[in-house]
């Protein structure tokens, strides 16, 4: 964290679109001030795209007339029905608001507005360290504003409300999402009275539309340290409430002194893996996912112990109906996150067996191009606590890794199509559509992934010949 001055700050808001503000703001004779995550991170020392402005008056009337005074190059986009304005200027957005105070009716989030001072509007922000600002007026150029002590928490890594956490909390409930994922995004703690709240208002969340829930999840996953999101959640109670398909999986039952892992936690390690080895916030999904159908498939097998058998084909299944609740795409990236979720364990049972050119193929074929994505989200499930036996199946997975590289290489699998197609053996045999021609293709492409005959048309004929004069055909001539 830097410790501004406010010659510093000065400086730093030195830039043309920041004087310019500041001039227009002076012609008009309105207070005027940088607000919010643009401050806050600027004392993080984060990249902070989002610049946001209030101005004490008409943020609309700022926003037009900053457009007139900068000219050509400037595009201002004008949002009455929410009193704010939005301008771009060389690659640089700006949103203008007028401060204003807001009330709060019990079953809406939406609250009804008034114009306010700047102390309103710091009033109604949601955190401490969200409620900074610094003045762009020139007699007060670079002046911080920070009635709610927003630096000291900052220093002290802490999410506080600026005023009663019950009335922040009931009067926007999403408040609360966004309360646990400032905790994971910046590796802060949550303030004990602000946790209580979160707790006691819980409920609330239920008014939140699943849109505005799935957003914030989303920025949670992308967080450094995803885990630590969802434990806050679990711990204030909302997870329950938002995902209780995740909450089941937490628990070990033991029986006759054998106990399973807890799934929950499990899944929690399995994520931050995968988060520290990629951004792909759709793997992120399928690290959460991957293990979600544990509670529906776990048995009881006095020889075995306890056992999960096919619960990546029904967590596979199940993933249609979460991501339709939560308001996730159901589009490419859910069928990607469901592909992940199903073929999970591939690898591993070829990791802990022989890993055989034939086995190898066949997931290349199965995977496609999201083989390197499988792969990641394999290695980062070996949680184990046994060194050795994590070890040896991360040994054996650089081995698949090899053996998918060289055989890409030979064989070219991935997202092949079999090098004789239905048209061809139609034409060939003077066949109409049937369910031979279907057999004929499955046979080609069973041959070419267990290694029977290349994946080349001339060895792929020859073949179809062969199995088709077994099932009675014969060429047209």
């Amino acid at each position: 964290m830097k410790d501004w001055t406010k010659d510093e700050l000065k400086a730093h808001f030195s830039s043309e679109i920041f004087k310019q503000i500041s001039a227009t703001a002076d012609e008009l004779h309105l207070e005027c001030y940088v607000v919010g995550g643009y401050v806050r991170d600027l004392f993080l020392e984060r990249p902070s795209k989002d610049i946001d402005v209030v101005v004490v008056g008409s943020g609309i009337l700022m926003a037009e007339t900053l457009g007139k005074r900068l000219g050509r190059g400037a595009h201002v986009a004008v949002f009455r029905n929410f009193g704010t304005a939005q301008l771009k200027y060389k690659g640089t957005e700006v949103e203008f608001v007028g401060a204003r105070r807001e009330s709060y009716s019990h079953d809406s989030r939406k609250p009804v507005v008034e114009d306010g001072t700047l102390n309103d509007d710091q009033n109604r922000r949601d955190f401490t360290i969200n409620a900074l600002a610094v003045c762009l007026n020139a007699s007060r150029y670079g002046e911080l504003v920070d009635p709610f002590g927003g630096i000291d928490d900052l220093y002290d890594k802490t999410i506080r409300t600026p005023l009663d956490p019950d009335i922040t909390f009931s009067d926007d409930p999403l408040r609360m999402m966004r309360c646990v994922r400032f905790a994971a995004q910046l590796g802060f703690y949550i303030d004990d009275e602000t946790f209580e709240a979160l707790e006691r208002n819980k409920e609330r969340i239920s008014i939140i539309s699943r849109e505005r829930i799935a957003d914030e999840l989303n920025k949670i996953l992308l967080s450094p340290v995803p885990s630590k999101g969802f434990v806050e959640l679990d711990r204030c109670g909302l997870l329950p409430l938002i995902f209780p398909e995740l909450v089941a999986l937490q628990g070990v039952e033991t029986r006759n002194g054998k106990a399973h892992k807890d799934n929950f936690y499990h899944t929690l390690e399995v994520l931050d893996n995968v988060a520290r080895a990629s951004q792909n916030l759709w793997l992120r999904w399928a690290a959460l996912l991957h293990d979600i159908a544990k509670p529906r498939t776990k048995r009881w097998e006095p020889k075995t112990g306890w056992t999960f058998h096919n619960h990546n084909y029904m967590g596979a299944k199940m993933i249609p109906d979460i991501f339709r609740r939560m308001k996730l795409p159901m589009n490419e990236k859910m069928k990607y996150v469901q592909k992940l979720v199903e073929l999970h364990m591939r690898p591993i049972v070829i990791a802990d067996e022989e890993v055989t050119d034939s086995a190898v193929r066949r997931l290349l074929f199965e995977a496609g191009d999201d083989i390197d994505d499988l792969m990641t989200l394999c290695e980062a499930d070996i949680t184990s606590k046994n060194q050795e036996r994590k070890q040896r199946f991360l040994d054996n997975f650089r081995l698949v890794r090899q053996k998918l590289k060289d055989l890409e290489e030979k064989d070219r699998i991935r997202n092949f199509q079999p090098p004789v197609d239905g048209e061809e053996i139609m034409t060939t045999f003077g066949l109409q559509p049937c369910r031979e021609i279907g057999s004929l293709k499955s046979a080609i492409k069973d041959a070419i992934l267990d290694g029977v005959i290349p994946n080349e048309h001339d060895a792929a004929y020859e073949f179809m010949l062969e199995r088709a004069k077994r099932m009675g055909l014969q060429p047209v001539k």
